[in-house]
């Protein structure tokens, strides 16, 4: 062998070697959100992403779950939790920072959707085309609403606007606060995690809370009264999720791994999230509701459509907000429930 040939081996093979432990190197991903840990989030979708990954990275990317805002800090904060990299991944609610995602939160004006999948779907597809700026920073996994919010009274059962005039209503958001006033009640906003105490003392009268989040704080033990809409229409309200990452962390990733990330992000995890998470639980947990006495009262079709009039300057209040910071916001509000209806069929 030629002296310059051997060299050159030497090299590549220090290459080679050098290169194997940022292979083999196991990436530990601290996960944070807002639950307990034995959430329907966290069973349905946290655990079962992070199995995934691992499996599909040959055991090379793992998730330390932080539940229940263990890394510190409040709801609202997660977002710039993992846009500062104080976590490397998020499930949140990116409005519980009011004002902050305006173009996004079109899927929290009311009855926009009517399945989680669906929902869920048009979200990711519209964040992609319109709003990819109120996120910068945090690569997107997948997004998804919930399996829409519904009434739930401790003391009573309201059948019609004039019940809950004046009453107290907890709110996830301020588009779910602005849908609560228009129907001449108060609202207050909050995270899912204060509602026990909240009604217990008397805060609020009621809760809006999807099916989904009703274990996680054992609602249905406290509320024992359930108002929705006619089976099959679109959703009082929703709130729309981001389980997202910090973007340095996933540049930092090797080719591979980024990959590994990648086939489990988009629009069929999104789909995924809302099916899985949501739609596929409402029965189950409605059963549950029943089971310790709750009672469902349904919107006669008459009832609904004069709550949704009274909720019409909801979407021209949102409109006045996109208009403000230079977007149409007829155009937009237009495409989200035309995407809506696109993946509902």
């Amino acid at each position: 062998m030629k002296p310059r040939q051997g060299l050159k081996l030497t090299v590549l093979a220090a290459g080679i070697l050098a290169a194997l432990p940022a292979l083999s190197q196991q990436v530990t991903l601290k996960v944070h959100h807002f639950l307990p840990s034995t959430s329907s989030a966290q069973v349905k979708l946290i655990q079962p992403w992070c199995e995934k990954i691992a499996k599909e990275s040959g055991d090379r990317l793992k998730c330390q779950i932080y539940p229940a805002m263990q890394l510190g800090g409040t709801p609202a904060q997660l977002f710039d939790q993992v846009r500062d990299g104080v976590a490397d991944i998020v499930w949140t609610v990116p409005t519980y920072a009011a004002g902050r995602f305006t173009k996004s939160e079109v899927f929290e004006l009311p009855w926009m959707a009517v399945t989680a999948k669906s929902g869920s779907m048009a979200l990711w597809t519209y964040v992609d085309k319109n709003s990819q700026d109120e996120f910068k920073g945090v690569k997107r996994l997948f997004m998804h609403v919930h399996d829409g919010a519904l009434f739930h009274f401790p003391g009573k059962q309201p059948k019609t606007l004039e019940d809950i005039k004046g009453m107290k209503i907890r709110a996830a958001t301020r588009m779910n606060s602005r849908m609560i006033a228009a129907l001449g009640a108060t609202p207050v906003q909050m995270p899912l995690p204060q509602v026990p105490e909240s009604l217990s003392k008397g805060v609020v009268d009621a809760a809006t809370v999807p099916w989904e989040g009703t274990p996680a704080i054992k609602l249905a033990e406290i509320a024992k009264y359930h108002l929705d809409v006619p089976i099959g229409s679109p959703r009082i309200s929703n709130t729309i999720f981001l389980f997202g990452m910090n973007q340095a962390k996933y540049d930092s990733l090797p080719s591979d791994l980024k990959k590994v990330i990648d086939a489990n992000s988009g629009l069929e995890t999104s789909s995924w999230a809302g099916k899985h998470g949501f739609d596929d639980v409402v029965e189950p947990l409605k059963k549950v509701a029943k089971d310790v006495g709750g009672t469902f009262y349904y919107l006669p079709e008459a009832e609904y459509q004069r709550w949704v009039k009274a909720t019409e300057n909801v979407d021209d209040e949102w409109m006045k907000d996109v208009a403000a910071k230079g977007g149409d916001g007829k155009k937009l509000i237009e495409e989200a429930r035309a995407l809506v209806k696109q993946y509902e069929k």
